[in-house]
């Protein structure tokens, strides 16, 4: 009889994991299912492109829809997994349906973690996720003119972006001492409020939202721990994620900052595997175990699970890799720079073209890098290196990244 293999999560992981099948030459039954209502679709242009309207749906797919035609697989959107059963091997769905699976790959991603405080369920109030969640904050960008996004990380600056370059009176609001707080240098952190600011954007650190309120049902005013009170047509929200564990905590798998995995993709369940936002896995190059929010995380696991259900074993310990598109800066992230003891800036602070290395001990951890691909690049080798560069020509933008190779 031909093996199953179930996917829940219809994501970049997904996508990935249907490709790496059958170029691994599974020929069994491969079964996706996704609570949304569409194929596998590209997650950073919501905050981008998408939210903007100058990407149609269409070319957000990750792949189009005869791709899964001619891989056979059975793509069921719209419907959501209620329970899995790893010594059983099955999966309850909320259609009535159970489906047996002989492997599962669990790609459930994360969760929008949401604002508990009075006046969070009022309409004009925003997160960004899906493409629902886009088509409704579209819906009000029309007749809203003061936008007030909480949360100063990656999604809030994007948000941000785009409602300031679509003329909106933009304001955003941090409970942290700075924004990117958790994943980037103060010196980094001032770089992207100086930009936001000469955009027209009104920044606010240390500053906690302590309620919504409203006429009618819709948001008009936020209020902050210290007094202050924002006017408010549109809020959005983006304070961070968190991991969609909750089938396999209720099945009993291991958890770690999400569902645990090894360097295959194999969680403490027998033939099932775990990729993407939802994963935490070890790290050789950082020593300790690692959840990362990306894509390139999510695909590099899908190939690794795949190998692995196909009875090989590689090793997952790629570096990882982020983006950001904001205003005509490009901001790419190689490498994890928590502990780090040592910052080396090239470029001018004032400038949209900087590259910040960050070292430990001497050896180059990580890199943010703004409009600088050929310094990011270099770095995510020279980090698997291990490399000790020299700081003094890290720090000179007349010294090629290649005399670092």
């Amino acid at each position: 009889m031909s093996e199953t293999v179930l996917i829940i999560g219809a994501g970049h992981g997904c996508a990935q994991a249907v490709a790496s099948l059958r170029s691994e030459k599974f020929e069994g039954r491969i079964v996706v299912v996704g609570d949304e209502a569409f194929i596998p679709y590209q997650r950073p242009p919501l905050s981008k492109d998408f939210l903007k309207g100058d990407l149609p749906l269409e070319r957000l797919y990750i792949k189009p829809p005869k791709f899964y035609e001619d891989r056979d697989v059975d793509m069921k959107t719209g419907v959501r997994v209620t329970k899995i059963d790893p010594a059983g091997k099955t999966a309850d769905l909320d259609n009535g349906e159970t489906i047996s699976w002989d492997h599962l790959i669990i790609a459930t991603g994360s969760h929008v973690r949401k604002l508990t405080v009075p006046g969070h369920d009022l309409e004009g109030v925003h997160y960004l996720r899906t493409v629902s969640d886009v088509h409704g904050i579209q819906a009000d960008f029309g007749t809203a003119q003061d936008v007030v996004v909480v949360g100063g990380g990656y999604i809030g600056l994007e948000i941000a972006a785009v409602a300031r370059q679509k003329g909106k009176n933009v304001t955003v609001l941090e409970m942290a001492d700075r924004i990117l707080n958790r994943v980037v240098a103060p010196e980094m952190s001032a770089f992207y409020q100086r930009v936001h600011e000469e955009e027209g954007v009104k920044i606010l650190c240390n500053t906690g939202v302590t309620a919504l309120e409203g006429e009618n049902g819709r948001v008009t005013k936020v209020l902050t721990g210290d007094g202050q009170s924002f006017n408010a047509d549109l809020v959005v929200v983006g304070i961070g994620i968190i991991p969609a564990q909750e089938l396999a905590e209720a099945a009993g798998i291991e958890l770690e900052n999400g569902i645990r995995v090894d360097e295959h993709c194999r969680t403490s369940a027998t033939d099932v595997y775990a990729i993407g936002d939802v994963t935490s896995h070890p790290s050789r190059l950082y020593g300790r175990r690692i959840r990362l929010e990306s894509v390139p995380n999510a695909m590099a696991q899908a190939k690794i699970a795949a190998k692995a259900i196909m009875g090989t074993l590689e090793v997952y310990d790629d570096i990882p890799w982020f983006w950001s598109d904001q205003y005509d800066m490009k901001l790419q992230i190689a490498g994890l720079s928590a502990g780090y003891d040592q910052i080396v800036i090239r470029g001018d602070l004032n400038s949209r073209s900087i590259a910040a290395f960050y070292l430990k001990d001497g050896v180059l951890i990580s890199m943010d890098g703004v409009n600088k691909p050929a310094e990011f690049m270099a770095s995510k080798k020279l980090i698997a290196q291990k490399a000790s560069p020299d700081p003094d020509k890290l720090a000179d933008p007349n010294v090629n990244m290649k005399e670092f190779m």
